[in-house]
């Protein structure tokens, strides 16, 4: 073996062992970015079927709100005053009314479930905000496994450079996926 031929295999086996922690880095930005984008999702439905369930109180509330209205009409220039189980059925109705707009020991009344609908969405946001930086991450790790693969076969010193670079700036944008996925926009 001429110690030129030696240099390469020596070089060859550091190329290998970027390919292996490339690669080990990918894996690792691919699952968080799936289980964010699974997380987004269960979030998006969770926050679809409050604004449902919000929107299914606010026609209950204008429901009861209707009925009141139209019977108070009925009485409010007549020569009979309302009578009284009337008044009463009004008055259940107003109090059933209000209490949709805000059930705070249920946290199902309108405001509640506003409020509680808005924490998803953001939830999601933040979780979508986070697949995308684990997907830019993988693609780049996955570019300078290419890169170090090609330097191993051609021997070119530059491409495992930029592998390296390129590998930086995966575990850059993965890193940004676990610890704070909405500091950029891309």
């Amino acid at each position: 073996m001429s110690g030129g031929h030696g240099h390469v295999e020596g070089g060859n086996k550091k190329i290998a062992l970027l390919v292996a922690v490339l690669a080990a880095l990918l894996a690792v930005s691919e699952t968080a970015g799936k289980s964010n984008q699974t997380h987004a999702l269960s979030e998006q439905i969770t926050a679809s079927n409050l604004w449902s369930f919000f929107q299914a109180k606010t026609i209950r509330q204008t429901t009861m709100r209707t009925a009141a209205d139209t019977v108070e009409a009925q009485f409010k220039d007549g020569a009979q005053p309302m009578p009284a189980g009337l008044k009463t059925q009004v008055d259940t109705w107003r109090k059933t009314a209000q209490r949709y707009e805000s059930e705070p020991e249920t946290k199902e009344g309108r405001k509640e479930l506003a409020a509680r609908a808005k924490a998803k969405e953001e939830s999601r946001d933040k979780a979508l905000a986070a697949y995308h930086m684990f997907e830019y991450g993988s693609a780049a790790l996955q570019l300078a496994i290419v890169l170090a693969g090609a330097s191993a076969l051609t021997t070119v010193t530059w491409l495992m450079f930029m592998s390296i670079r390129l590998g930086t700036l995966g575990v850059a944008f993965a890193a940004l996926g676990f610890l704070a996925p909405t500091l950029i926009h891309l």
